[in-house]
């Protein structure tokens, strides 16, 4: 499935332009959708619902024939000797009659009609949510950051009405608007004469352009209604999703202050729509009202000089009131349809913004033979103005494990999301058994690499669920020897649901331990040659760290590892430990190499460590246990962090 800008070979034009032919483009971008070439099914659908357009409109114009020739029978005087069933009831009854079922019939093939069409109009409809959905995704993480969710969730949903209102109102309204009102200007240029077509086509017209000059003032009155919702939205869902912090501060009141303030200008904006809409709708009935009324006087005059007769009276005010419903419908359908536009604008753009992270042409999979990893003089930054990492190179070979650590803002997560391709290097390389990953599909990178990341987010969806996804096809059996691995498998059983525990919005439910087993798990089942782990017990407490650490050195054991820490006694065992600082490799080497130097990594440890003996000096306060005690247990294999002696360089200050 290929979006609205694609080549036209995928059967779609350009995205749409709000400023030029921004209706007719859009339109055209729709028709692949609403005449489908792979399902001949839906064509059918609509071949018949145009039958079936026809045969409605041919009866509507039966109807105030009907309605004439019961109105002429009723006026016609009787005679004598005319039997009262066939001069007074006959001929008036039936045609009577004949008007009730040729409505009857207008309305149930009317019906008929929609009815056929409606599996095209939301097959229609499907498509193009999917491939916005779909276009979502492919979008790089950047835009994803710079984007409010509640305000894309929004576009989504607006897109989606908007495309339902488009494609139904092209197809049964639009188009049996233009035949009815060519049958009707036919019609009375038959049965009356060229004054009435002149009166019909002057009604029309005004008609029209004024429903035009007010559409076109309401579309920004539509668009700042649509804004104001959407920033109203997004208020909403920023505060909900921060719940916990609200409550934290007591912030009940600014927050629902802050959300008034957003629903006050929505309500501005709705009001100055809703007034429009009624300026809009008076000016339309006035219009017709009038050229309904030149008409009739032209009736009454012809049946005064007795050129018509009283049923001609009625029929051309049924003919009237009958030529307004398609009248009203042209008006909404153009309004309906401009507001489609304006709602949908923001669905086309995001599928008119090409992806920024995007394969080469056949670009083939990643071959991972042993896993080797290579950064190779690595330049990058989100912003131009602001490098990131400047010329960054490193090797982690094939089975080893290299920790990445450094201070706050050093690079170290961003060299994990350049692993991923969430974005691509300015300058330099990065290869995994010599494949510049630019050079492979982003699938196959993403699959040859597991993650755990510092700031789990899970499905609102059960345990079973979001360990499942590091593998789908997964059996029950894996998924919960995987939940056994990250020491969560006794938690999930103490609950009533077991393995189908919901576990909430983003994972709410769960401590943020408990996320961080679920994310363990999921990285354990998915299994992959590479490993990324990002600050992965940051959220566990010393002893299940422990444990944890346990099952990911097992997992991490004859895999290619990448571990980024914060606690550097969770990468004292790694085979080199490259430490960062300001976006360059500030040294590198195992943990003992390093304190040795007595640079950078030495003076990180020993803070490290002065803070967990200060935390066990409280910690035996608070207990009652004696100072040289806690000395003696601050070394023990049960600490926070192993005390390493000083290096000389330290020693000496």
């Amino acid at each position: 499935m290929s979006p609205p800008h694609a080549p036209a070979a995928s059967g779609a034009g350009k995205p749409v332009s709000a400023e030029s032919g921004a209706l007719m483009r859009t339109i055209v971008n729709l028709w692949p959708f609403i005449w489908p070439h792979d399902r001949a099914d839906l064509q059918r659908r609509v071949g018949w619902a145009m039958v079936l357009l026809v045969v409605a409109k041919v009866v509507t114009m039966v109807v105030p024939f009907t309605f004439k020739w019961a109105t002429d029978a009723l006026a016609a005087p009787q005679t004598a000797s005319t039997a009262w069933w066939a001069g007074v009831l006959a001929a008036p009854l039936a045609l009577t009659l004949a008007y009730g079922l040729s409505r009857i019939l207008m309305a149930v093939v009317t019906q008929m009609r929609d009815g056929l069409f409606a599996k095209v109009s939301m097959h229609a409809v499907r498509r193009l949510a999917l491939l916005t959905f779909e276009h979502m995704h492919k979008l790089s993480l950047r835009f994803h950051l710079e984007r409010k969710t509640g305000g894309l969730t929004r576009v989504l949903e607006r897109g989606r009405n908007a495309i339902e209102t488009i494609v139904r109102m092209i197809i049964l309204q639009l188009m049996p608007t233009i035949l009815e009102l060519a049958m009707i200007v036919g019609v009375l240029l038959w049965m009356f004469d060229w004054r009435y077509v002149v009166v019909i086509l002057v009604t029309v017209a005004a008609y029209l352009a004024f429903t035009y000059y007010a559409t076109e003032w309401r579309i920004a009155i539509r668009r700042d209604m649509n804004d104001s919702d959407t920033n109203a939205n997004v208020k909403a869902i920023d505060s909900l999703l921060n719940f916990e912090t609200v409550k934290y501060f007591s912030a009940e009141e600014r927050e629902k202050a802050r959300y008034d303030v957003s629903m006050a200008k929505y309500e501005k904006a709705s009001t100055k729509a809703l007034t429009s809409l009624a300026v809009l709708n008076a000016g339309q009935a006035a219009i017709f009202t009038a050229g309904m009324t030149v008409a009739m006087v032209l009736c009454a005059i012809d049946i005064a000089k007795g050129r018509n007769t009283v049923g001609d009276f009625v029929m051309i005010n049924a003919m009237m009131i009958q030529l307004y419903q398609p009248l009203n419908f042209m008006g909404m359908v153009y309004r309906e349809i401009k507001q489609a536009v304006t709602d949908i604008e923001s669905m086309f753009a995001i599928l008119g913004r090409p992806p920024e992270i995007v394969d080469r042409p056949a670009a083939p999979d990643l071959a991972v033979a042993g896993g080797t990893i290579r950064f190779e003089d690595v330049v990058f930054a989100y912003d131009p103005a602001r490098p990131i990492l400047k010329g960054v190179s490193f090797e982690v070979p094939a089975g080893k494990t290299v920790a990445i650590v450094g201070p706050s803002g050093a690079g170290k997560s961003t060299i994990s999301r350049l692993l991923f391709r969430f974005y691509d290097v300015g300058a330099g390389r990065i290869t995994i058994d010599g494949q510049d990953i630019r050079a492979v599909t982003q699938t196959s990178v993403r699959r040859a690499i597991g993650m755990v990341p510092q700031d789990t987010v899970l499905f609102n969806d059960t345990i079973r669920y979001n360990i499942r996804y590091g593998r789908w096809d997964a059996p029950d059996a894996e998924v919960e020897e995987a939940a056994r691995l990250a020491q969560i498998h006794d938690f999930i059983l103490r609950n009533p649901q077991g393995y189908e525990t919901e576990v909430g919005e983003r994972g709410l439910k769960l401590s943020g331990g408990e996320k961080q087993r679920v994310a363990i798990a999921r990285a354990m089942l998915k299994s992959p040659p590479i490993l990324v782990l990002d600050e992965a017990t940051s959220a566990l407490d010393s002893h299940t760290e422990r444990e944890i650490q346990e099952a990911l050195d097992r997992i991490a054991r004859d895999r290619t590892a990448i571990v980024i820490a914060h606690r550097l006694s969770t990468i004292v065992n790694a085979d080199e430990i490259i430490v960062l600082e300001d976006g360059r490799v500030a040294e590198r080497g195992t943990h003992g190499e390093l304190l040795a130097k007595g640079g950078l990594y030495a003076g990180l440890w020993n803070r490290q460590r002065e803070a967990a003996e200060a935390e066990e000096k409280i910690a035996g306060l608070e207990r009652g246990v004696p100072a040289r005690s806690q000395e003696a247990a601050a070394v023990s294999p049960d600490a926070h962090v192993a005390l390493i002696p000083k290096p000389p360089s330290q020693a000496a200050e």
